[in-house]
């Protein structure tokens, strides 16, 4: 045994990383499956699953004895005084990100928060703000766009870098899913302006855009945009309750390099269950992609004579592929739950490293900036919305 570890093999100089997470629904769940995996399948630094954190003291309880964590609380400002507690990671809702977020960034916690960054622009701003002046202090933090760790994506962005597919003209993004197609579905928060900051714009919306500027790497410079409600009213506790925010939602962006980039959403396509389709055409070759087929990618060659020209499908399954030499032999797919513990795998070798992790909270704003001028556009009958340069561009990174 090493002279500097105690006799359970950990070193008193580099405790693990303590690790607190509010929020215990969906993304909770997704988040805790991934924390509780990452250490099986990557070389990542030591870390425990302190503390999950939620409203009802007695659900977040089960929660936390069933998703693997130490122990659970109901206030989160009480997590945040700790000195066990180095990364907090925030699966509740968009209403409570900025306060939560800027908070434990003051606090010194490295913060990995869900997806979009915030309900308001303002918001997004502040946490914007406060990120970049907790790197200067070697605090760490990022935005969960777990599309990113898709390995085909992270495939086709390569793809892209490497000048596959020639000049990129333009790209289409529909993010499609039918949960409230039923006009009978009962309201939820997310179903509130005040809650949910909108509706599929914010919910969904946001991971199309993020992959339009992460698989381009570029700006986005103008906006187009309409928004559309089908079902005003949905029962309620108390009776018929007003939607506020949007069912589905369309947008044309176009980016600093030229591209034109068409994106829609819909949270009542029927059929489509959890749908984001891309299409991505260059002079010199074509991308498909549909996460309902999550590890395939179609690539068409067009510099190859047009006799053998045609979208052939990459199974997205091989050691070479990104992410996936952790994983199982060739041929044996993966999924959508896999994104995460990717995720938590480049966060914490963010950490470990002492380099700012990709997507930063600058990311997130700039599809904050993006989803604020759809919103805009639409109030405007979809007139053209001009966006100016973000003061800090995007990163490019996986």
């Amino acid at each position: 045994m090493n002279s500097a570890e105690s006799t359970d093999g950990t070193n008193p100089d580099n405790p693990p990383l303590g690790v607190a997470m509010i929020g215990y629904a969906f993304m909770g769940k997704a988040h805790s499956n991934a924390w509780r995996n990452v250490v099986s399948f990557f070389d990542v630094p030591a870390f425990e699953q302190k503390v999950l954190v939620g409203r009802d003291a007695g659900q977040v309880a089960a929660a936390a004895a069933k998703y693997g964590w130490e122990e659970s609380a109901t206030d989160w400002r009480s997590v945040l005084d700790r000195d066990d507690i180095h990364i907090v990671d925030i699966c509740a809702p968009g209403w409570m990100h900025a306060e939560i977020a800027v908070a434990a960034l003051e606090a010194g916690k490295h913060v990995l928060v869900e997806k979009p960054l915030a309900n308001t622009l303002a918001e997004a701003e502040a946490m914007a703000d406060a990120a970049r002046s907790a790197r200067e202090r070697g605090v760490q933090s990022m935005i969960g766009f777990n599309y990113r760790r898709v390995p085909a994506l992270a495939l086709a962005k390569e793809l892209i870098a490497e000048g596959r597919l020639g000049t990129v003209r333009h790209i289409r993004a529909a993010y499609l899913q039918d949960w409230l197609v039923d006009a009978d579905s009962p309201m939820t928060w997310r179903l509130n302006k005040e809650t949910a900051g909108s509706g599929a714009l914010g919910d969904i919306a946001s991971h199309a855009i993020d992959q339009v500027m992460f698989l381009l790497g570029g700006t986005v410079t103008e906006v187009s945009g309409r928004l559309h409600t089908f079902v005003s009213h949905r029962p309620g506790a108390e009776g018929p309750e007003e939607v506020t925010v949007d069912d589905a939602a369309w947008a044309t962006l176009t980016l600093d390099s030229g591209t034109i980039a068409s994106v829609e959403v819909s949270r009542m396509a029927t059929g489509q269950k959890n749908s984001l389709k891309l299409e991505i055409y260059g002079d010199k070759g074509s991308l498909l992609f549909d996460l309902e087929a999550i590890n395939e990618l179609g690539f068409l060659d067009a510099t190859v004579p047009v006799r053998e020209q045609g979208f052939r499908r990459i199974l997205v399954n091989e050691p070479e592929h990104p992410y996936m030499a952790a994983w199982w032999p060739q041929g044996h797919v993966i999924g959508w739950e896999h994104t995460f513990t990717h995720e938590i795998r480049d966060f914490l070798a963010a950490i470990d490293g002492g380099t700012a992790p990709s997507p930063s909270f600058e990311d997130g704003l700039a599809v904050q900036r993006v989803l604020a001028a759809i919103e805009e556009s639409a109030n405007a009958k979809s007139s053209i919305i001009q966006l100016t340069a973000s003061p800090v561009p995007a990163t490019e990174g996986a």
